[in-house]
């Protein structure tokens, strides 16, 4: 089955870590995404930029409009995630357990539906 593992953690973390502690986090990343590679679980992942660069977008009336940033105010911030195949919601859960920013956020997983 796939899951959707989703990164959140407060963007200000990021920013007001040490250089050597940031880049040794990126190198946990790396590490982890090569490993979940060789394994045969990944399927996609990437970083996402900041919220300052989003742009969310609603349907009012049947005109869009939009809004910079996030709709919500959250401690944590959405900022990447893998998509990955894991025979259970176990494995799943062990998987996002290893991802280095569920110690300093929160990884949410969610199955991805079957659709036709």
């Amino acid at each position: 089955m796939r899951y959707m593992l989703l990164i959140y953690d407060p963007e200000s973390a990021w920013v007001s870590m040490p250089e050597a502690e940031r880049n040794a986090l990126f190198g946990e990343y790396m590490a982890f995404t090569e490993s979940i590679r060789e394994s045969g679980h990944l399927l996609a992942g990437d970083p996402l930029e900041p919220t300052l660069t989003a742009t969310t977008v609603r349907v009012r009336e049947g005109k869009a409009v939009t809004s910079d940033g996030p709709f919500a105010e959250t401690r944590e911030q959405l900022g990447g995630y893998y998509i990955v195949e894991a025979r259970d919601l176990d494995e799943a859960i062990g998987l996002a357990a290893r991802i280095p920013s569920a110690r300093i956020g929160c990884v949410e997983v969610r199955p991805i539906s079957e659709m036709g």
